[in-house]
């Protein structure tokens, strides 16, 4: 038996919850998936999270919230994300924060599935604990085979070394490692040597025909006159790409068998896995 999971690059536009909307419950019955995540630290004008998102994220067939450097932008996610376990705020952040780095999950058929939550140091943050180390700390109490059946985490992270180095270190270790924070999809997804599944970056929910989602005029002048904060707005079209990781975990051992990208809709060359629901 596998476990079909799917995660979704960092959503940015109103545009791309709507297109969450119409095609992960498709997905979840086509795909036969058995749990979704989704990074939405962008989902509210490409600045951070309202409780009223992440209900509409769950309505839609989400199981899991995953954010990053702007969680706290929306101030009123704050008092909510304590009493919501399913939105996770980077695991490495000070224990003083509220909300969770991580969270158990069961699907359907009875499966456990660990989803951490992991924030990058290199051009991003030096004052969060080591990723590492943190990471180290969390598997001393979880081991695919005794614990849970899967072990998924986005590295939200700057530079693809560090997030290849973390993938690497941990590689049979874990199920899944996938980054996000560039907005930019790579193509290195692929099954590491000891068994995970690697993606540098799942790239990001929104319209590439963008500047990292928003619209192209602010960064130009950013760069072009040197304007220290443009206003940046979220492209709003309707051309909206979904650009993931498709992944299949066998149950026994944890380790991924299958690894696919997702690129749905939009401007960019379309990826989607060719499978049937019944197929498993």
């Amino acid at each position: 038996m596998t476990i079909r999971f799917l995660f979704l690059g960092d959503v940015v536009s109103s545009a791309a919850l709507r297109k969450i909307h119409e095609q992960v419950p498709k997905w979840r019955r086509q795909w036969g998936l058995d749990c979704v995540v989704v990074n939405g630290e962008n989902a509210v004008y490409g600045r951070g999270i309202t409780p009223e998102v992440c209900t509409d994220l769950y309505a839609a067939g989400v199981d899991c919230i995953t954010t990053g450097n702007h969680v706290w932008d929306q101030r009123e996610i704050i008092p909510h994300i304590g009493k919501d376990d399913r939105l996770l705020r980077p695991l490495n952040f000070p224990d003083t924060m509220p909300g969770s780095g991580s969270v158990l999950l069961r699907t359907e058929s009875g499966a456990k599935i660990l989803v951490v939550n992991i924030i990058l140091r290199l051009f991003m943050h030096d004052m969060v604990d080591d990723p590492f180390t943190v990471m180290q700390n969390l598997l001393q109490k979880y081991k695919m085979g005794r614990d849970v059946q899967a072990i998924t985490v986005d590295v939200h992270g700057e530079a693809t070394s560090e997030m290849q180095s973390f993938g690497h270190h941990f590689d049979g270790r874990v199920s899944v490692v996938v980054g996000t924070h560039t907005h930019v999809p790579t193509s290195d997804y692929q099954i590491l040597p000891g068994g995970t599944a690697f993606q540098t970056d799942a790239g990001m929910c929104g319209c590439y025909d963008s500047v990292l989602g928003f619209q192209k005029e602010g960064a130009i002048n950013r760069f072009r006159h040197k304007v220290p904060r443009p206003p940046m707005d979220p492209d709003e079209r309707e051309d909206v790409t979904l650009s993931g990781l498709f992944v299949e975990i066998d149950e026994k051992t944890g380790l991924a068998v299958r690894v696919e990208q997702v690129l749905s809709g939009g401007v960019l060359r379309q990826s989607v896995p060719q499978i049937a629901a019944d197929a498993a």
